[in-house]
């Protein structure tokens, strides 16, 4: 069985979230021969009476995903780096698809890109209305609107000049960039439920999900290959509870767990949520050596 690809989540949540977390979890990455790292969007946590943390959301700001994948970049050469999720509806295309093409480009080519609508579902932590609110977006945009807006970020990454109409976007004919690096930018959509998984098979360049419950995973992407979907499947894992310590061994036997069965259902590429175990990062490094001591990575080479 082919095991699939193995990316880890950069500290861009928490206390010990920073520069130098960054760059030391980047660079241990790469040199141990992960494929990518990552880092997830989250625009705002809520503070209002009725905000129930039902779903266990890390009571802390999250740092801006681009900027900070930017920071990792400049700091490796050839590990590949990604967004867990991208909200992209909050952003304006034009805005977003050039900022995504500067980072590609100062990467020369390792972007990966993870984008949803800001919910496949009304319950968090996929769907929080004060981000729609924050963002001055109407929640009905999600749907034709993100399938819309991921369009005209496509235009935006076409030879100029650049021209889009749509119902909720709009682009006058114009010389926009700069441009990716290769032909475009692969878009992985986030997804939960049917209809938005079947979407994820039309619209994008693969398929993201987080693996719950490994039977409703073999099932997400079971939907996404039997509505035509051919590209990567990339499944996000929680190796422990969220604020749980865990040692070395318990790590490695658990995301090693985790790699046969994201193998079996099929998917891809599996990224590990490093930033959600409360580790420092020189803990964090540890983790990731004593993992790489048990899997036969790819020797690493650095890109020109």
């Amino acid at each position: 069985m082919h095991l699939p690809r193995i990316g880890v989540s950069l500290p861009h949540v928490g206390p010990y979230a920073g520069p130098d977390a960054v760059v030391a979890v980047a660079q241990a990455a790469e040199r141990l021969g992960f494929h990518a790292v990552s880092a997830s969007d989250r625009l705002l946590i809520p503070a209002g009476p009725d905000w129930s943390n039902d779903a266990g959301l890390p009571e802390s700001h999250v740092w801006e995903s681009l900027e900070l994948l930017t920071w990792a970049a400049a700091h490796t050469r050839r590990i590949r780096v990604a967004t867990g999720v991208l909200n992209t509806i909050f952003h304006s295309p034009v805005v977003l698809a050039r900022r995504l093409a500067t980072l590609d480009r100062l990467s020369r080519g390792r972007l990966d890109v993870g984008i949803g609508q800001g919910g496949g579902t009304r319950q968090p932590p996929f769907y929080i209305p004060e981000e729609f609110i924050a963002a001055g977006v109407p929640a009905g945009r999600r749907g034709a609107g993100f399938v819309e807006h991921t369009a005209a970020m496509r235009a935006c990454w076409a030879p100029d000049p650049v021209e889009f109409r749509g119902k909720h976007y709009q682009i006058p004919r114009s010389m926009v960039g700069p441009k990716p690096w290769g032909d475009t930018i692969p878009l992985f959509i986030g997804a939960i439920t049917r209809p938005t998984i079947e979407r994820a098979a039309r619209v994008g360049d693969g398929f993201i999900t987080v693996a719950v419950d490994w039977d409703e995973t073999r099932t997400q992407v079971r939907w996404y290959r039997d509505a035509g979907g051919v590209g990567a499947v990339v499944v996000n894992v929680i190796p422990a509870p969220p604020g749980t310590p865990v040692s070395p061994a318990a790590f490695t036997d658990a995301v090693l767990n985790d790699l046969d069965r994201t193998a079996a259902v099929g998917a891809d590429e599996m990224h590990i949520a490093l930033h959600l175990l409360p580790a420092h990062p020189q803990q964090q490094v540890e983790l990731l050596e004593g993992l790489a001591a048990k899997l036969d990575l790819p020797t690493p080479s650095a890109t020109p």
